[in-house]
């Protein structure tokens, strides 16, 4: 990518705007001790969600977030777990005010949420939202959400090709599932009845409330400890602090317009239409904006993303992990809605990212990854040294299902994972949950104790070479599931087509595919699209997912010649590559190793590849 030297003028932060009524502000380490109880709510919440959980995509892979809200649905802490649900949660709480105003919540109050068209992130994350009284005030609200292995949707599990948003099961839009304190068993044989996997789902929701509950209590000890006026001043200090702390890193980089373009496989559909992505980032003075006009109109299939509880979640998350990472910023930055506040979203209606209902929006995440992936490529030439090659930016879903003799469904919801691109100072690493995801990957023990599934391969592939470069790209992963019995698999996933891109002289990684094995023909391979609906497998069948790999950073002729001869030991790339690709000459060794470094061959090949 070319780069144009620019000078960086830094610009001072705004500060936040002065707020009537509040106490005098706190010291520093009042501030710190009240932010770190917060935090640790948070934590505590989500460690109760998960672990109480019945369904390994909670419980294993936690896909779920936990927090405490004020009455202006900021958010004041989050746990640290996807970013993909925490940030949405605001989303979910503006969306249950177009039902459930202030006024009207009790204590006891409990309502579930998961309306893609009022804020919710996609169908399948269910929110559970408690009020937070203290001294009879609602002062905020304790919230989850988590996602949930079956809603009654057309398939099982997941969903591709649907007609319109009713496809994708239970819409729960701010129903309250607890009034006063008191459950609507009707509400509860409601979801119940219309699961396939009751069992899974009522004791996670069950989870999700105890989580909810806790967080209640919790922040209610809070505020009798140090006062709700001296608690709430402290939450609006924090989120000052954070805003202040984006837009400080915002105003180091130039002002300006900068542009990424990718394109998305196909809708789930029309397999002959690619979908373009295209990212417009503005900076201006310690702003930012981030312009997705010119991406593709709205997919008549689910592959399309909530504008409130994804869309700009997934503009959110970018920026706070550019410019706030953990590990590249001395200074601790809590988390909260101030990391928010610098940044503004434009998706224009009936596009793939303001979709208009009815249409089905459930199979939203290979999108919102490109989106990240594509705001890191725009910035790449201003933030160099914090930005990545391409990443896998996708997602592998899986949803297995069948059933049993008994007559019960089993379902099974596997998230794969990935690859990052090439780092400034480093590879990009293999086979991980990278950007947006943050999920654990579930244990083949839990696994082959629940259901009737074997995992015969689960390694890096070696199939494909990770993008060259002075740091070269991760390497993904293949896993390949064995089915014991009859039954169906639903695939959400993308990148078959378009790979990861290198950046600075690296080259672009490797593609992903989805192949299956016919158990009646062993020598049939089947390879399938990235995304599909309910195909039907026999036992014995064998369905196996290949990950893209990351694209390079830097030039690979730069790259430490000893690297590359590990990449060769490590089965990561060939003799042959390495020659031609990075100029390293190896030969035969004679210590026991395969392979040896051949240096003065080396030198000679390389500055004959740079003439």
């Amino acid at each position: 990518m070319a780069r144009t030297a620019k000078k960086t003028v830094k610009k001072p932060a705004k500060k936040p705007a002065a707020r009537k009524g509040k106490v005098k502000p706190l010291d520093p380490i009042s501030l710190q001790v009240i932010g770190g109880a917060l935090h640790a709510i948070a934590e505590q919440m989500g460690n109760v969600l998960y672990r109480m959980s019945y369904s390994s995509i909670i419980r294993e892979s936690q896909d779920l977030g936990a927090g405490l809200f004020d009455t202006r649905y900021n958010t004041l802490c989050e746990s640290d777990s996807t970013p993909m649900h925490i940030g949405s949660l605001p989303g979910y709480l503006r969306g249950i005010e177009k039902r459930i105003g202030l006024k009207d919540w009790k204590p006891g109050d409990c309502v579930l949420h998961n309306h893609p068209y009022f804020g919710a992130s996609h169908s399948p994350d269910i929110a559970v939202v408690m009020p937070v009284f203290f001294k009879g005030e609602l002062v905020g609200f304790s919230a989850n959400t988590a996602h949930h292995v079956d809603i009654g949707a057309a398939t099982p599990g997941l969903i591709i090709d649907v007609p319109d948003v009713f496809a994708e099961g239970m819409l729960m839009n701010a129903l309250k599932l607890y009034e006063g304190g008191k459950r609507n068993e009707n509400v509860w044989n409601y979801i119940r009845d219309n699961t396939r996997v009751p069992s899974l789902v009522m004791g996670d929701l069950e989870a999700q409330i105890a989580s909810a509950e806790l967080g209640v209590k919790r922040f209610q000890e809070l505020l009798a400890t140090y006062g709700k006026a001296t608690v709430l001043q402290a939450t609006e200090q924090l989120m000052d602090y954070t805003e202040r702390m984006l837009r400080r890193e915002i105003a180091k980089i130039p002002d300006g317009e900068y542009t990424a373009e990718g394109f998305m496989d196909d809708d789930g559909r029309n397999r002959d239409k690619t979908l373009p992505i295209k990212v417009t980032v503005r900076v201006k003075g310690d702003g930012v904006e981030v312009d997705l006009t010119g991406s593709a109109a709205q997919s008549p299939t689910a592959f399309n993303v909530p504008f409130e509880g994804s869309t700009k979640v997934a503009c959110f998350f970018a920026f706070r992990a550019l410019l706030l990472d953990t590990y590249t910023t001395s200074e601790h930055i809590p988390q909260n809605e101030g990391s928010f506040r610098p940044v503004k979203v434009i998706a224009p209606e009936g596009s793939i990212f303001n979709p208009i209902a009815p249409v089905a929006a459930e199979a939203r995440f290979c999108q919102i990854q490109r989106v990240v992936d594509l705001i890191i490529k725009a910035l790449a030439p201003v933030v160099p040294d914090r930005c990545t090659a391409g990443n896998s930016a996708t997602l592998s879903f899986a949803a297995y299902s069948g059933v049993r003799p008994s007559g019960d469904y089993w379902v099974f919801l596997e998230v794969n994972e990935a690859a990052m691109g090439g780092r400034p100072t480093s590879d990009g690493p293999d086979t991980v949950e990278e950007l947006m995801r943050n999920t654990r990957n579930n244990p083949l023990e839990d696994l082959g104790m629940h259901i009737p599934l074997i995992c015969d391969r689960y390694e890096c592939r070696s199939d494909v070479f990770p993008g060259a470069g002075k740091f070269r790209g991760g390497q993904g992963v293949v896993k390949s599931q064995r089915f014991l019995t009859p039954g169906f698999v639903t695939h959400e996933s993308d990148r078959h087509k378009d790979a990861p891109w290198g950046i600075f002289g690296g080259k672009p990684g490797s593609v992903g595919k989805f192949e299956i094995h016919n158990s009646a023909n062993p020598k049939k391979v089947a390879q399938h699209y990235a995304k599909f609906s309910g195909l039907r497998v026999e036992p014995g069948d064998v369905v196996s997912y290949y990950s893209p790999s990351g694209g390079g950073y830097g030039d690979p002729l730069d790259r430490d010649a000893e690297k590359v001869l590990d990449d060769v030991l490590d089965d990561f790339i060939s003799a042959e590559h390495a020659r031609d690709v990075y100029g390293v000459v190896l030969r035969a060794a004679d210590n026991g190793y395969a392979w040896a470094l051949d240096r003065e061959a080396t030198e000679k090949k390389r500055a004959s590849m740079r003439r």
